[in-house]
C-alpha cells in the first residue's frame, strides 16, 4: 500500500471519529479540546447513606455530583448554592451564548468590564500555554470550527486549510488590560474547555468550605476535587477505568485535599487499530494520538484539568517531563499499546485495598 492510500485511510478513520467527537464537543459547554474524561474516573465513597448527602445535576455538558459528609439540616441548601456557582461560571464562559463574556469576545474581538472569573481563567490559560510551549492553547477554536465545517460537508480539511487556520491559533495574541480582554489578530476565537470545568469545580468546593463543610467532593464528569476524609477517616477512593474493560479499574487512588482529572479517548475510537484522538494539538491542527489517556493528581481541579489536556497533547515523554517539574503533581499515562507510565511520586496515592 503506497503512502497516499495509507494517508487516505487514516483520514477516513479520523473523519468518522471526529464526527462523533465534534458532535459531543459542539453540543455541550464548554467546547474545544474536550478532555474526554467523563467516564474514566469513578469516585468510590462507599459510606453509609446516613453520613453523607449527595446530589447530581446536568451542568457543563456532563453530570456533576456533589457529596458532603454531614448530618446538618441545611446541607442540601449549601449543595444547591454550589451548583448555582457552577451554573454562574458556565454562563460566563459558554461559547453558545452570544451575550456571555466569551461569546462577546469571540464575536467582537474584545470584551470590556470582564469578570474576575474570566480574567483569572485567561491568565492561567496563558501560563499553561507558556509552560507547555503551546501544547495548551485556548485559541484553538478556529481549528475546531474548521474540522466541524468540513465534517458536516462530508469532507476533511486539506493541509493548506489547516496551515492557514493555524495562523489564528496563538495564545500570545490575547491581551488583558484594565478589565478588558482583546485579540491582537482579526478572526481569532477561544474556547476554555480544558480549564473552565476544573475552575468551576474549585469554586463549588469553595462554596462548600465557606459554609463549614470539611469533607466531601465535587465530581464533574469524572474530574473532581476531593477534600477531607470519608466518615471512617479514610481517604476518598478514585478508580481509573480500564479502557479495555470498563467494569475494572487499572488503579484505585486514595485522595484527600487533591484533585484528579483525566483526558483521553476511551470511547472515541473507530476500532482497535485506529484509536484516533478527539483532542487536537494546537501546534499542528491534527488530533493527538500518542496517548490513550492522561490522568493528573494536582492541588486544584483547574490545575489537574488543564494539565491532563496538556500532557495528552505532549505525549508520554514530554508529558512526564513536564509533570516531574511541577511540585506536588503526579500522573499516570496509558499509551495506545496499553503501556502504563507513571510519574515518580504517583505510587504514594495508590490504594492498598
Amino acid at each position: 500500500m503506497d503512502d497516499h492510500h495509507k494517508r487516505t485511510i487514516i483520514y477516513l478513520f479520523a473523519l468518522i471519529v471526529m464526527t462523533v467527537a465534534l458532535f459531543t464537543i459542539y453540543t455541550h459547554f464548554p467546547v474545544g479540546t474536550d478532555n474526554g474524561g467523563s467516564d474514566n474516573l469513578i469516585a468510590e465513597s462507599n459510606v453509609n447513606s446516613n453520613d453523607v448527602i449527595a446530589e447530581s445535576q446536568q451542568l457543563m455538558g456532563t453530570i456533576v455530583t456533589i457529596e458532603i459528609v454531614s448530618t446538618k439540616t441545611n446541607a442540601e441548601t449549601t449543595i444547591n448554592s454550589a451548583f448555582k456557582e457552577i451554573d454562574r461560571i458556565e454562563k460566563l464562559m459558554t461559547t453558545f451564548d452570544s451575550n456571555s463574556e466569551i461569546g462577546i469576545l469571540n464575536a467582537e474581538g474584545q470584551v470590556d468590564n470582564v469578570s474576575d472569573d474570566l480574567t483569572y481563567v485567561i491568565e492561567q490559560s496563558i501560563y499553561y500555554g507558556n509552560i507547555s510551549d503551546g501544547a495548551f492553547d485556548v485559541t484553538i477554536k478556529p481549528i475546531l470550527d474548521l474540522w466541524k465545517t468540513k465534517i458536516i460537508a462530508g469532507e476533511y480539511p486539506t493541509g493548506q486549510e489547516i496551515n492557514e487556520t493555524l495562523t489564528l491559533v496563538n495564545y500570545s495574541n490575547i491581551t488583558l488590560e484594565n478589565k478588558t480582554i482583546y485579540f491582537n489578530a482579526e478572526g481569532m476565537s477561544i474556547t476554555v474547555d480544558g480549564i473552565a470545568k476544573g475552575y468551576a469545580v474549585d469554586q463549588a468546593v469553595k462554596v462548600l468550605k465557606n459554609n463549614g463543610y470539611v469533607s466531601g467532593f465535587v465530581n464533574a464528569g469524572g474530574d473532581g476535587m476531593y477534600f477531607g476524609t470519608r466518615p471512617d477517616g479514610s481517604y476518598w477512593k478514585v478508580g481509573l477505568r480500564n479502557p479495555e474493560n470498563k467494569s475494572q479499574s487499572i488503579v484505585v487512588m486514595e485522595i484527600s485535599d487533591k484533585a484528579v482529572a483525566t483526558s483521553g479517548n476511551y470511547e472515541r475510537y473507530f476500532n482497535e487499530s485506529a484509536r484516533l484522538s478527539h483532542i487536537s494539538d494546537p501546534r499542528t491542527g491534527y488530533s493527538s494520538q500518542s496517548l490513550l489517556s492522561a490522568t493528573i493528581i494536582a492541588g486544584s481541579a483547574m490545575e489537574a484539568d488543564t494539565l491532563a489536556t496538556t500532557v495528552f497533547v505532549l505525549g508520554p515523554d514530554k508529558g512526564l517531563e513536564l509533570i516531574e517539574n511541577i511540585q506536588n503533581t503526579e500522573c499516570i499515562l496509558i499509551t495506545p499499546e496499553n503501556d502504563i507510565r507513571k510519574s515518580s511520586g504517583f505510587d504514594t496515592y495508590l490504594s492498598n485495598t
